[in-house]
């Protein structure tokens, strides 16, 4: 029998007894894309004829959002990953703008008797619509469920290794399948999902926070690629899936814009790196993989696309540890915060004024208001 003295202690994840994964949501039958759009874009005044166009991408895949299964994969894997380390905790699972929604989630934690739960959200960077917007739409839920759990939001973990590891082995190995005649010389395209100017602007507590966050990963994934292959590949951050007007500036370079200007350029062969997504979503199977992958063809440009983390097993574990060290945090410990690249950790709340709600004051969790 093992010593009581020398026995592994079990992880403490007090004062939370719950941990719910908070994800963007998407349709699973072409009856639900529509109405699926129009929470999306609820109070814009977007027509019904200009969503059913919006719409096409997901009919081309029958209809239905990969992203909803791939969070029901995540979810099972973070409750091995507890079990595995001994960390007895519940997670559950809400939407913002699909089923099971957040409300239903509040409302199941409650009538489990949750007191307090941490929330992770499936999204890594700091934005109004990648952070703020997920916190209000938490506060709301909470609202709508009398006696819901207290919630905490877990930091940002662009910067964790369990999230950039993953992504320098995938992009590694997309050097690897890429034509030897191209693998040498290939740049490194680093993608992520473009917002307004005036989003980027006001992202974080001090402004240019999401663009100046990714640059430090992309820089973090590049260096440690250079260490693994002995070359120093040239990259550049672009973006997709803008959906603004014409008249108003959104972030650029365009990914197809971009490929474009490579293959003029004579670049032999590229690396297309999601680096701004968590799991092959919409936008990695339809920006990426259907429009920019073709666009790569069509120029007669050798191209292959990293995978994204997923479940990957060092980022499924970064939900643990974020979770044991807010809870640490909590229980007036100094935790080690793990980060990689040039940027310290983020706050575990976010400070008054960090990406501003652009329409005014709305309530949120997880935040110095």
């Amino acid at each position: 029998m093992a010593d009581m003295d020398t026995a592994p202690s079990r992880p403490d994840p007090s004062p939370y007894d719950a941990v719910l994964l908070v994800s963007f949501g998407g349709p699973e039958a072409p009856e639900h894309v529509v109405p699926f759009l129009e929470n999306v874009t609820r109070g814009r005044g977007i027509p019904r004829e200009r969503l059913e166009q919006v719409g096409e991408h997901y009919f081309r895949f029958g209809g239905r959002s990969p992203i909803n299964d791939q969070n029901r994969a995540f979810l099972t894997a973070i409750r091995e990953d507890f079990a595995g380390a001994g960390l007895d905790l519940p997670v559950y699972w809400g939407n913002r703008n699909w089923d099971p929604y957040l409300s239903d989630a509040m409302g199941q934690m409650r009538d489990d008797g949750v007191t307090r739960a941490a929330c992770f959200l499936t999204s890594a960077y700091s934005s109004y619509s990648g952070c703020r917007q997920y916190r209000e739409n938490l506060a709301e839920a909470s609202a709508d469920v009398e006696g819901a759990p207290r919630l905490d939001r877990l930091r940002h973990y662009f910067n964790h290794p369990g999230f950039v590891e993953s992504y320098v082995d995938a992009t590694l190995a997309a050097l690897a399948d890429l034509p030897e005649h191209a693998r040498d010389g290939a740049n490194l395209v680093f993608v992520t999902h473009s917002v307004p100017d005036s989003m980027n602007d006001r992202s974080g507590p001090h402004g240019s926070a999401y663009v100046g966050q990714h640059r430090s990963v992309v820089a973090e994934i590049t260096d440690r690629v250079r260490q693994e292959t002995g070359r120093r590949h040239p990259q550049q951050l672009v973006y997709c899936s803008r959906s603004g007007s014409p008249e108003s500036a959104w972030l650029e370079p365009d990914v197809n814009d971009h490929l474009e200007s490579l293959a003029k350029s004579g670049v032999p062969g590229v690396v297309v790196v999601p680096v701004g997504f968590v799991s092959d979503h919409m936008e990695v199977l339809w920006d990426l993989d259907t429009e920019a992958l073709g666009t790569a063809d069509r120029l007669g440009l050798p191209a292959a696309r990293a995978a994204t983390p997923g479940i990957d097993p060092r980022f499924v574990a970064v939900v643990r540890e974020l979770l044991l060290e807010r809870a640490a945090a909590e229980r007036g410990e100094q935790p080690d915060r793990r980060t990689v690249g040039s940027l310290n950790a983020t706050a575990d709340r976010c400070p008054r004024g960090c990406c501003v709600n652009p329409r005014g004051p709305v309530p949120a969790v997880g935040g110095a208001e």
